[in-house]
């Protein structure tokens, strides 16, 4: 009988002269997958079939930049130290993107996107909310393999195994110990996430942004407390490590989507696509007036 879930040997696999590490892989596979999901949930709306690869060639390298900006920045003493590698920085393979980073520019970039395609930035939010979720539970998975983001010491069956000789073993404790798989216990929070936020949109009709600052809060408030239990180095602001200001920030801002769409809107959505202004400008009539 298992007693706990074993660390795994490898993090990589050589194809000849490629390496191929399963952090990006499950990364990479969380992105198609949330990208065939938003395709099918908006196309359904009335957007063209295949719109959604458009938005997400902009999407994704923004979130991407964003995600490893916003985690250098929260992490300065792993990456600024003397006699530091500072090429380490673009080691995105080795782990360290920030969700709440690729979200910040990954909406800049989405937008760029939208914009070029003429839909509505709040329809399609909604559309990719529930596959944005997807593919970080996926996307976890990469953690597990580079045995990072483990909790606190646990005794529980389902407690995660991190050999002494691994580098985020935390200093002081003896080997052995098992950990919390804060990683597994977000991939389950955010797949569940998935499932209330299609329900949501189903029973509640949730639209013009309203999902999408569903999932903030639902991420969020998940975020939050697997965050507290986490023990990996993390730059702490008034008491509290900065991710779970970030996930705050996250519900805040998630709740001021919800209450000020449902304030602005009330009717149905129509379209998710954007009015279309008259191409010639009207001319103002000449003043009769004496001049």
């Amino acid at each position: 009988m298992i007693s706990a879930i074993p660390s795994p040997e490898i993090s990589y696999i050589d194809l000849g002269p490629l390496r191929l590490h399963f952090y990006a892989l499950f990364i990479l596979t969380g992105i198609v997958l949330a990208v065939i999901l938003s395709d099918y949930r908006l196309s359904r709306r009335g957007a063209e079939k295949g719109v959604i690869l458009d938005i997400a060639l902009w999407a994704v390298p923004f979130g991407i930049l964003g995600g490893r900006i916003f985690h250098v920045i929260t992490h300065p003493r792993d990456y600024f130290y003397q006699g530091a590698d500072l090429l380490a920085i673009f080691y995105v393979w080795e782990g360290g993107l920030a969700i709440y980073g690729a979200l910040i520019l990954g909406a800049v970039g989405a937008y760029i996107g939208v914009r070029q395609a003429g839909l509505k930035f709040w329809s399609v939010a909604d559309a990719m909310a529930p596959g944005i979720l997807l593919a970080q539970a996926i996307g976890r998975l990469g953690n597990y393999f580079n045995q990072e983001l483990f909790g606190q010491p646990t005794d529980l069956p389902w407690a995660l195994e991190i050999p002494s000789s691994n580098p985020a073993y935390p200093q002081g404790f003896p080997d052995g110990i098992t950990f919390h798989p804060t990683f597994a216990y977000e991939m389950l929070w955010s797949l569940t996430g998935v499932v209330v936020l299609l329900l949501l949109d189903r029973r509640l009709n949730m639209r013009f942004g309203r999902l999408f600052g569903a999932y903030l809060v639902i991420y969020s408030v998940g975020r939050a407390w697997i965050e507290s239990i986490r023990i990996d180095p993390s730059e702490i602001v008034l008491g509290l490590r900065i991710n779970i200001w970030s996930a705050i920030v996250g519900i805040i801002i998630g709740l001021t989507i919800i209450i000020v769409q449902r304030y602005r809107h009330r009717g149905i959505e129509t379209s998710v696509f954007r009015p279309q202004k008259d191409a010639e400008p009207e001319v103002e009539e000449e003043s009769t007036e004496a001049k």
